[in-house]
Parts: C-alpha cells; structure tokens; sequence
C-alpha cells in the first residue's frame, strides 16, 4: 500500500501547484492531523486514541511515523501516553492548542480542498446513478457488510476503512474503470486532509450510507445520486476547511 511517506502521482485534477501538505514530512502530517482535530473538538480531552496499528493504517503510514509523531505530541502537551492493559495514548486532559506549526500547511491547502470535494462528488454522484442498475446481488451485500463494519467500528480510524470499501464499491459498481482511476486518485489526495472524528457524527454519517444503499438496491438511480451528491458535498462543512473559525467543540 502507498503511503503519505511517498510523494505519488500528482492529481491530474486538482495539483496545479505542489500542495503545501506534500511539502510538509509524514510525521509532521501525523502531529497536524492531530493536533488539529484537538484544537477543533474533534478530539476530546481524556479520549483515548486508536493504537498505533490502526491509526497508521486510517493514516495511511507507517507504524513507525505514527509512534514518532505521538512522541512528539506527547512532549507538546497535546496527548499523554500511559503503560499496561489499560494504557495506551491519550488525549491529555487539558491539552496544549495550536503547538504544531505544521497546522498552517492545512490552511494553505483550503482551496485545494474544497475543489477535490467538488471533484468527488461528480464522480460519485455519476458513479451512484449508473450502479443503481448494474450494481448485483453480490456487490449490494459488500455495501451490506460495510455498513455493518462502520455499525461494529469502535474508532474513527476503524470506521475510516470501511468507510473508504464502501464508496469504492459504489464506484466499482458503475462499470467504468477509466473513471474510476481517475476516482482513487482524487480520493487518495483528499483522504490525506481528513481528521479524526467523533464516533457520534460517523454514526450518523452512517445512517446516509444506509440510505444511499437502499436506493442502490430499489435502482433508483436519480435518488441514489441525490443522496449521495448531499454526502458527499456536506464535507464542504464537516471538513476542517469548513470547521475552521468556529468556537468551542465541533
């Protein structure tokens, strides 16, 4: 699997410009993400973090990035590390805001971001409307099983990659591979912007995957890329781009 330590393939799409994210080391990617989802409310003090596993994984790097950025983190006073079974990483109780300099690589890319949102939901959106009536029994109970993996999810990064199986289901399910290249391009630069968050909200996130699969498999292709245009364009809030300037939890 590529991951965030390799430079990759520019998005033919969106990378006019290198994005200040790509000129910022994995590891440092790995504090901002963090840090950021802390300063926003994302985070909550005292919440425990996924293990270094899963989070490299949700990350999309390697174990030994995500164990040196949380060093790091731990000496910035964002989380806080304990031993034994009941241990693990922490976000510390009063966490330190705005300690990763590295944040501003995230608000130089706003922009960025929001264009590979608006790139997104093109393409789900045509990809919904063309599965509702080649997507088979078989291709419908794989968006079956991960809605139920996102149900079973006990942290965002577990959900994060069922999640991730269950639009590219959708996207397969359309029958077109030239696009949907195109697809796991513009998603692999996107997914690198996302944070950590609340179970509560992914939960609810959920519920739309749930809909969008019942008009998947009622073929009804005008509601299935409604509802999946919505999805989709609603990161334009829940994105950090559109959580930025708030106050308080998000």
């Amino acid at each position: 699997m590529a991951t965030q330590d390799d430079i990759g393939t520019p998005n033919p799409l969106a990378s006019s410009a290198l994005a200040a994210i790509r000129r910022t080391s994995a590891v440092d990617t790995v504090r901002a993400r963090i840090s950021l989802a802390v300063d926003l409310g994302l985070l909550a003090p005292g919440e425990r973090l996924p293990n270094v596993r899963v989070t490299a994984a949700a990350m999309d790097v390697g174990e030994i990035t995500v164990r040196r950025a949380l060093s790091a983190l731990e000496r910035e006073g964002v989380v806080t590390r304990r031993p034994g079974r009941a241990g693990g990483t922490f976000v510390a109780a009063r966490p330190s805001h705005h300690t990763v300099e590295q944040v501003a690589a995230y608000e130089k890319d706003s922009e960025r971001v929001h264009r590979l949102i608006d790139e997104r939901a093109v393409l789900e959106t045509g990809f919904a409307h063309l599965a509702a009536a080649r997507l088979d029994a078989a291709g419908l109970a794989g968006l079956d099983r991960c809605i139920a993996d996102m149900d079973a999810a006990e942290s965002w990064a577990e959900f994060r990659a069922a999640d991730e199986r269950f639009h590219l289901g959708v996207a397969e399910g359309a029958g077109l591979p030239p696009a949907l290249e195109l697809y796991r391009r513009v998603t692999k630069e996107l997914y690198l912007y996302f944070l950590p968050y609340p179970m509560s909200y992914l939960r609810e996130s959920n519920e739309e995957h749930r809909r969008i699969r019942a008009a998947l498999g009622a073929g009804d292709a005008a509601e299935a890329a409604r509802l999946t245009q919505e999805h989709v364009a609603e990161l334009h809030r829940t994105m950090y781009v559109g959580l930025t300037g708030r106050t308080g939890p998000a």
